[in-house]
């Protein structure tokens, strides 16, 4: 099975069966668990409920959730929004510029790396920490089923995956909200993203049929793309004509490799570049300078604090890239006011109090054709 391989790869086999067995009994000790001792979580601590995931498993999970361990940054961004004090390590750990975004005590947490990705994830560490339930949310591998399986078998946990594609991810927090007891607070989550939907497909249907060609340029020469029909670039292809059409397109967040040939034979309209890539440096290089949206200074960079707007990963995050990208490819449709709607998602999802002086240097190098 994958874990078990990931497991080969990653532990000493010895290590990881001792803290397995010890986590249940440091628990049952009454030691350190996140500022929670056993006798003081409640008696429905232990009792379980039956929960079929997105992947048609049915699995007992707590009924009474108060220590989760995400798989990976995706459901880290759910949790963040929907419970960050039930939070007991995360994925990945937030540079020192994101750390104002984040509560405290979720910047603070273990870090113990994702299960897909770059598959870095210290089984070891989650053993100890000991979760009662670890959650997956996003895009469904083909093996999720086999995944979750050997998660929860390996690690006594019981995992989860809970499939959240762009258009479902209203319906996801749903989900989310009724496992964790939280269900008031998943449902304003999933309302506002149902008012960005809804939004973006008013600002579609005014627009027509002109769609905008772009292309979004990454890496650190601007010479990968997020290619038409790939995951990453969902809502690229939405609410845009997504010039990079190759014949496989990547899974990767990384995109596409290409030259400066091929985007000069694309030749979008606008282009759209990636936080940390060339866009300071594009107007300056003649090669750039023939490409016509550089040309013209029709070129933006990607909004990113504490996460790319656009992606990476592609998780929640993707409805600022939505508001963001509508707002400056259609201004006339666009009617909204992108502050108010970008606060509102900071002060939801990351529980943040957005200042317009913080907006105004978020989007500096965004909003303002060159």
């Amino acid at each position: 099975m994958r874990l078990t391989r990931f497991m080969n790869k990653r532990l000493c086999g010895s290590l990881l069966i001792s803290a397995i067995l010890l986590a249940p009994l440091a628990a049952c000790s009454g030691g350190n668990d996140n500022g929670r001792t056993a006798e003081a979580r409640p008696a429905s601590a232990a009792e379980t409920v039956p929960f079929t995931d997105s992947a048609g498993r049915l699995v007992d999970i707590p009924a009474n959730i108060t220590r989760i361990s995400p798989s990976g940054a995706l459901a880290q961004m759910f949790l963040l929004a929907a419970a960050p004090d039930l939070l007991v390590t995360i994925a990945s750990e937030y540079a020192e510029d994101d750390r104002k975004y984040i509560p405290s005590n979720v910047a603070e947490l273990p870090v113990v790396g994702q299960f897909y990705g770059s598959e870095n994830l210290n089984l070891e560490s989650v053993a100890v920490i000991g979760p009662e339930i670890i959650i997956d949310i996003g895009d469904p591998k083909d093996t999720i089923a086999e995944d979750m399986d050997s998660i929860t078998k390996n690690l006594a946990v019981p995992a989860v995956h809970i499939t959240a594609a762009l258009r479902s991810t209203p319906e996801a927090f749903r989900t989310l909200g009724k496992i964790l007891n939280r269900e008031a607070q998943a449902e304003e989550l999933a309302e506002y993203c149902e008012r960005v939907l809804a939004q973006t497909d008013d600002i579609m249907a005014r627009a027509g049929g002109g769609k905008i060609s772009v292309l979004y340029c990454l890496g650190d020469a601007g010479l990968n793309v997020l290619a038409a029909h790939s995951f990453h670039s969902e809502v690229l292809d939405y609410v845009t004509d997504n010039r990079a059409v190759v014949d496989e397109p990547s899974s990767r967040g990384s995109g596409n490799e290409t030259d400066l040939e091929q985007i000069s034979l694309w030749n979008p309209e606008v282009i759209i570049f990636a936080p940390n890539s060339v866009y300071g440096d594009v107007a300056g290089d003649p090669v750039w300078r023939q490409i016509d949206a550089v040309k013209n200074g029709k070129y933006y960079e990607v909004p990113s604090g504490p996460y790319n707007w656009m992606g990476s990963p592609p998780s929640i995050n993707r409805y600022l890239g939505m508001i963001w990208l509508t707002k400056i490819l259609y201004p006339e449709a666009a009617d909204f006011d992108l502050y108010a709607q970008t606060a509102e998602y900071y002060r939801l999802f990351y529980h943040y109090e957005l200042s317009r002086e913080a907006f105004d240097a978020l989007t500096a190098r965004s909003l303002a054709a060159n």
